[in-house]
């Protein structure tokens, strides 16, 4: 009896031992694979940061480039900003309660129908979508077809194309992993379907909601192919995105960094630095609502 004790002892021990060994090797797995990821995300920020340092100051902040040359100091990337936050803002403005209330439709109506299995599809399909194609898109429609100018609003409908989807996948996941008791006792109490949505389902996936949203924001923020088909490149100041050409920073960039004279680059990489600090600003915006907002908070 002791040696068969001893030997099942020795046994465990060695199979303990086994799984330490690889419990550790895939922790040193881990580790190295955060540390190869996260090498060009630093990389990139640190370029972007030395760079565009050189012409981050208040002067670019609040100037345009109305009257300068590619190669004259000084300059800025206001009329940009404008631009960049109109023209995102009513992308939000529409893609975000289409694709909500696509995803809730999917999620809580459609059961597997045909209807929600074909806008599934086509879900599927204008998540693919390049983004030159939605440019296009607007153009022949929009602006060809309808006669409407180069505008922000048209920026902006090019910018919804690729915005929803990501809108409708990411509230649809969130929507789904909502738990089942909840609604549940929503329904047993009498709550009507669509009173269980708005105060119990929706609260409870919001933060998961808003990060899918701005997922979807820091996509199409950075998107030049359609604005350039779009919205145009001007260097004056237009804050009206219905009429008219106007400037965004993607196009700012890329207008500037295709100039090979050394104030153009330094420009564009500021320009960069500041898309990046409004995609941060907006993160940590949403973050904050999504906080303040959740059902334990409130």
């Amino acid at each position: 009896m002791t040696s068969l004790s001893g030997t099942k002892s020795s046994s465990l021990a060695s199979v303990s031992a086994g799984r330490k060994a690889k419990d550790r090797a895939a922790k040193v797995f881990v580790y190295a694979a955060f540390a190869l990821a996260i090498i060009p995300l630093v990389s990139v920020l640190w370029t972007v940061i030395s760079n565009g340092a050189k012409r981050f100051d208040g002067v670019f902040l609040t100037h345009s480039m109305n009257g300068l040359a590619s190669k004259d100091a000084g300059g800025g990337a206001y009329h940009a900003i404008i631009g960049t936050l109109e023209q995102v803002g009513l992308t939000a403005l529409i893609s975000v309660p289409l694709g909500v209330l696509t995803a809730i439709y999917l999620v809580e109506y459609a059961r597997g129908g045909r209807l929600g299995r074909t806008i599934s599809f086509f879900v599927d399909v204008m998540t693919g979508i390049p983004s030159i194609v939605s440019g296009l898109f607007v153009l022949a429609f929009w602006l060809l077809a309808l006669g409407m100018d180069f505008s922000g609003f048209a920026g902006a409908l090019s910018l919804t194309i690729l915005m929803l989807p990501t809108v409708v996948r990411a509230t649809e996941e969130m929507l789904k992993l909502v738990p089942g008791d909840l609604k549940e006792a929503a329904y047993a109490l009498g709550v009507p379907r669509w009173r269980t949505i708005m105060f119990v389902v929706l609260p409870t996936a919001l933060p998961g909601i808003v990060s899918g949203v701005m997922l979807a924001v820091a996509r199409v923020m950075g998107e030049t192919a359609p604005l350039l088909l779009t919205i145009f490149i001007t260097k004056a100041i237009n804050t009206d995105p219905f009429s008219g050409a106007q400037g965004s920073l993607p196009t700012f960039i890329w207008d500037q960094s295709t100039d090979p004279n050394a104030n153009a680059v330094d420009r564009a990489w500021a320009g960069a630095l500041v898309l990046i600090l409004l995609i941060m600003l907006l993160n940590l915006a949403a973050r904050l609502v999504a906080w303040l907002r959740k059902p334990s908070s409130r």
